[in-house]
């Protein structure tokens, strides 16, 4: 089972002796596993990662199911798995293997915790993240540039909460160098903050920040680390899964050097639930994803979509995908129909078989198999019956999943949350400080002077005596006169 050239995948249904192989050589040309729910996915992902991880090539795939951490442990060689192995041809070659690897948890429940800064994550795949439109991801970006400007590190959700408080409070300033900021789209930004700490993605974006190069890595004996993503938690919030991938894709074509040819991949990244990565994605995020997967494989990298039907995958991305495994499909309504159709016409033909017809029949375990051969190019479309994996199928237990991650060494690097100073902080002392400034020029003002104007209460006051006063005075003055007259009458 193990070549240090080749993976072997099965072999042709109704011709054990016909061996499905698939060449490392051509492994960073990416590929595609698609297929409907229960016709064998899952274990097409597993026996593909041990071939990898045997030939030494390090592995990262997401667990969406949480039945992939099997892998840690040899197979339990059930009947139907012997039996299988007994249709292939394998026989007594087939053997329970156990590979190694390292789990991993963006909440840090059921494996090292996996976190980035906000400022790595970048203004657009955050905008998509937070459902933002273009006014306000415009503002994002404006947010990420004050950010540069002022030396303001963006590690976690708090310290852009922080900066977008800032910017709310210079609003007017920041707007005659940068352009309308508008506190209405401050606010929503805001609002998609605090939806996006509700699912989680607080445990996400901070320190200790991942180092790319703990995913490419080999054991003592040369095997290469299967990389296990428990995303079991994070398919609830599609869209952090969605960003948190390409992230780590983008982040692979920016740090790699360029590989050249070689005999084999520097990793391999499986995408389960690929469709998740496209679905509402705008144009020009489309566009980057294409132009990443187009570009990486110069960087020793190869990309696996895995996804219930290629038209989940646009066609610009579809057609970088040399290598090709395609499951069962159900045609059950004319718009399924036409899409096995259009899917068959996409593999090189066989002319012992019509591959439209065959997708519908393929039984559970068993595909369609196309690779690149020689000089690159597609082989002839093969059906086959996968051969059965190695390691334990479905869950494994707690003990040896445990056992491994203290074996990975991951867990000491990145179990501690750092909160180092950042935006936050920087921003806080700065405020302190402005408060303390304004508080002590108050003090030192001198004492007001009288400005001589009567409050509207003395004017009252005032008025009211004079009143009082010009009475009583008439009074006085009426009694004297009266006084006088009087005597002179008498």
């Amino acid at each position: 089972m193990i070549d240090p050239e080749n993976i072997y995948i099965g072999s042709y249904t109704g011709a054990p002796e016909n061996k499905q192989n698939f060449a490392l050589k051509w492994a960073n040309r990416h590929g595609l596993i698609a297929g409907a729910t229960g016709t064998g996915k899952t274990v097409t992902l597993q026996i593909l990662s041990e071939g990898f991880s045997a030939a030494g090539v390090p592995v990262f795939m997401a667990d969406v199911k949480g039945d992939l951490s099997g892998i840690c442990q040899p197979s339990e060689m059930e009947d139907f798995l012997v039996k299988r192995a007994n249709i292939i041809g394998l026989g007594d070659e087939y053997k329970a293997k156990a590979f190694p690897c390292a789990f991993w948890d963006v909440f840090g429940k059921e494996g090292t915790p996996v976190r980035t800064t906000v400022s790595e994550i970048g203004p657009v795949l955050l905008a998509h993240m937070l459902e933002l439109n273009d006014t306000q991801e415009g503002i994002l970006n404006i947010a990420f540039r004050i950010a540069d400007e002022e030396g303001l590190l963006l590690l976690d959700l708090k310290d852009l909460r922080a900066l977008l408080v800032s910017m709310g409070e210079r609003a007017s300033e920041i707007s005659k160098e940068y352009g309308n900021v508008s506190t209405s789209s401050l606010g929503a930004i805001q609002r998609g903050l605090l939806r996006l700490e509700d699912q989680g993605a607080d445990k996400f974006l901070g320190e200790t920040a991942l180092e790319l190069t703990d995913f490419i890595r080999t054991d003592m004996d040369g095997q290469g680390y299967i990389n296990i993503l428990n995303a079991v938690q994070l398919m609830n919030s599609p869209r952090l899964y969605a960003v948190f991938l390409l992230w780590l894709l983008s982040e692979l074509f920016e740090e790699l050097p360029e590989a050249g040819d070689s005999d084999k991949p520097k990793l391999v990244f499986f995408f389960d639930e690929a469709h998740l990565l496209f679905k509402d994605a705008p144009k020009h995020l489309t566009e980057k994803i294409e132009q990443v997967v187009r570009l990486i494989r110069s960087k020793g990298v190869g990309i696996y979509f895995v996804t219930q039907n290629p038209q989940d995958i646009p066609e610009t991305v579809l057609g970088q995908l040399g290598n090709r495994i395609q499951h069962a499909l159900r045609a059950f309504t004319p718009k399924q129909q036409k899409f096995i159709k259009v899917a068959a016409q996409t593999y090189r033909e066989n002319p012992e078989f019509d591959v439209a017809d065959v997708i519908t029949e393929l039984g559970v375990g068993e595909a369609l198999v196309s690779t690149l051969e020689a000089k690159g190019t597609p082989s002839i479309v093969q059906r086959v019956l996968i051969r059965p994996p190695a390691s334990r199928l479905g869950e494994s237990s707690d003990s040896a999943k445990d056992m491994a991650r203290k074996a990975s060494g991951m867990d000491k690097k990145y179990e501690e949350c750092i909160d180092r100073e950042s935006a936050y902080e920087i921003l806080k002392s700065r405020a302190e400080e402005k408060a303390k400034q304004a508080e002590k020029l108050e003090t030192m003002k001198p004492a007001k002077k009288s400005s001589g104007r009567q409050s509207i209460a003395e004017a009252a006051i005032k008025s009211a005596v004079r009143a009082a006063s010009s009475s009583l005075g008439r009074q006085i003055m009426n009694q004297l006169v009266r006084g006088i007259l009087g005597g002179l009458k008498r």
